[in-house]
């Protein structure tokens, strides 16, 4: 939430002084940059609120709890991105056959700026959204860095339209439509990633078989027969059945189930709950 409330500021710095300098430094290109920045406070805004709804407790309503407001976020900023994508692009393409002046050779430092910044930020969001497996804030990344393409790309068509001269005045709106492609082909494929989370897409086979091999680590687990693992935002279900000797007491399989519990949930904190089911080993 922290990280959110961080790239929500930073961006209203940055779409105040793009918009400003585009226009005084005649850059579409740069203006449109501007605006996908503000748009980038909405979804920010979106990431903290579907942060602040996941991490509450599961109640009476909501027995496995709100992850899932994390995945909508997600969701929802990613329809942004495509939607932004369409905006840039649709414009790009109007602008192009529109005679107009080239852009003010200024406008070029604002944009390296904007640049490292907005590739820091991506750093910095794309790390929090890993170690927190938070795919809204991998999302709000991806925003970041799109932005720092759309200025990129600006940069370029800038530079070609000052040094190519008359006829080449278009180059940045040319830049502003690449960027957009960049922009919708990353905003469609984190949507696919958040639909899955919601339709409930098994994890990764490298986080299942961790997950197993903790439970063979228990005394008195002799295998792992089946793990299901259901994500909910930052959070993890987990249903495992172990298979323990056949001819040990009840209590004594009841009392291994609790310990393949908690030795999961002690390895990884966002492991809401662990149902383990017990199977007999037969010795022959």
């Amino acid at each position: 939430m922290r990280a959110a409330v961080v790239n929500i500021i930073l961006n209203l710095v940055l779409a105040g002084v793009k918009i400003l300098t585009g226009f005084f430094g005649n850059s579409y290109a740069l203006i449109a940059d501007g605006i996908e920045s503000l748009l980038d406070i909405f979804s920010s805004t979106i990431v903290w609120g579907g942060l602040k709804i996941g991490s509450l407790p599961p109640d009476n309503n909501h027995p496995y709890g709100h992850g899932r407001a994390e995945s909508l976020a997600g969701m929802m900023v990613s329809v942004t991105l495509i939607l932004v994508a369409f905006g840039i692009a649709a414009h790009s393409i109007k602008e192009i056959f529109v005679p107009h002046h080239a852009p003010a050779a200024f406008t070029l430092f604002t944009l390296i700026g904007v640049v490292v910044i907005k590739e820091m930020m991506y750093q910095f969001l794309w790390k929090t959204g890993n170690d927190l497996k938070s795919l809204s804030i991998k999302v709000d990344a991806w925003h970041a860095r799109s932005d720092a393409l759309t200025s990129l790309a600006a940069f370029i068509g800038i530079s070609i339209a000052l040094i190519a001269g008359k006829g080449y005045e278009s180059a940045d709106d040319w830049a502003a439509l690449f960027a957009s492609g960049v922009i919708l082909f990353n905003g469609s494929k984190i949507l696919r990633s958040s639909i899955e989370d919601i339709m409930d897409s098994a994890v990764s086979p490298e986080t299942e078989n961790a997950f197993k091999n903790i439970a063979r680590t228990v005394p008195g687990v002799l295998d792992v027969e089946k793990c299901r693992i259901r994500k909910s935002g930052l959070n993890f279900f987990v249903e495992m059945h172990i298979v323990v000797n056949g001819d040990i007491p009840i209590k004594k399989g009841h009392q291994i189930a609790h310990e393949v519990k908690k030795a999961l949930m002690d390895s990884e904190p966002h492991i809401l709950d662990v149902l383990t089911h017990i199977e007999p080993h037969e010795y022959n």
